[in-house]
């Protein structure tokens, strides 16, 4: 694969993560790579220590682009037992501190579905050929921008295993057409989230339903959107944006994301 760049770490990491050994190794690497002629960033994170192949998983980052969260998202995947693969969706090291920039980078990298496409697959690419993944074992979780990214590559019929979309938008000019989307489908949302209307959600289950997709969906009443972020509420004061860290929808929607792992990866 010319033109990757690995930077590659070992870091003992005492993760605090349910399920994780107290003094889990995991390896991580930075991997640098292009997608017509623009470079981007990923990192890569899966435990060392397990033997043979696992099923793979790619993190698709909130509109703020490729940050911390998004590669702690990652580490907890592997911690889990999963090698993942936190993407880049903008480039260039392109990170928004303010939501005025996150937008702009947001509808540069959206500008067309091909595009989007195109960037997705390359990080799928680069996943399915690590030495550590099952390459027919392959799913993909998103956060606010992310979650639609997912949503678009189940519709557009990319060979997934599942995608999970947390607070992320569910409209799309993309539909869903029966017997063209090969992912099941998960979707977490705020029942008081106003970027997230509820007729958007009943919007997407009538399209799920049509299109004879294998949709979950859950609402937490009272939640807002972010809430699986702990720096929401931060980015919430600093901005005045309707956004809230809840840790019972967070828990919630991981533990039933991996209870959807272990089913459509079963052996």
């Amino acid at each position: 694969m010319s033109g990757i760049k690995r930077t590659t770490h070992l870091t003992a990491l005492a993760l605090a993560i349910a399920g994780a050994s107290a003094n889990a190794e995991l390896r991580t690497e930075t991997v640098t790579y292009e997608v017509d002629g623009q470079t981007f960033s990923g990192y890569l994170a899966w435990d060392d220590e397990d033997e043979g192949k696992r099923p793979g998983v790619l993190v698709v980052h909130e509109w703020w682009g490729h940050n911390a969260f998004a590669r702690e998202q990652a580490e907890k995947l592997a911690a889990a037992g999963y090698t993942a693969f936190a993407l880049d969706m903008y480039g260039d090291g392109k990170l928004a501190e303010h939501p005025d920039t996150a937008q702009e980078f947001m509808q540069e990298a959206t500008k067309n579905i091909d595009q989007v496409k195109a960037r997705f697959m390359k990080a799928k690419e680069l996943l399915q050929n690590h030495e550590s993944v099952d390459a027919g074992r392959i799913a993909a979780q998103g956060y606010c921008f992310g979650g639609a990214v997912v949503l678009n590559m189940a519709r557009l019929g990319v060979d997934l295993a599942g995608v999970v979309s947390y607070h992320g938008a569910l409209s799309s000019p993309v539909q869903a057409e029966a017997g063209k989307v090969k992912a099941k489908v998960q979707v977490y949302t705020g029942g008081a989230d106003p970027m997230v209307p509820s007729e958007q959600v009943a919007s997407l289950v009538r399209e799920m339903q049509n299109a004879e997709v294998d949709l979950t969906l859950v609402s937490f009443p009272g939640v807002t959107h972010a809430f699986t972020n702990p720096g929401a509420d931060k980015v919430a004061e600093q901005f005045g944006m309707p956004i809230a860290y809840d840790e019972t929808a967070a828990a919630r929607s991981w533990n039933g994301t991996m209870q959807f792992y272990s089913e459509i990866f079963a052996r």
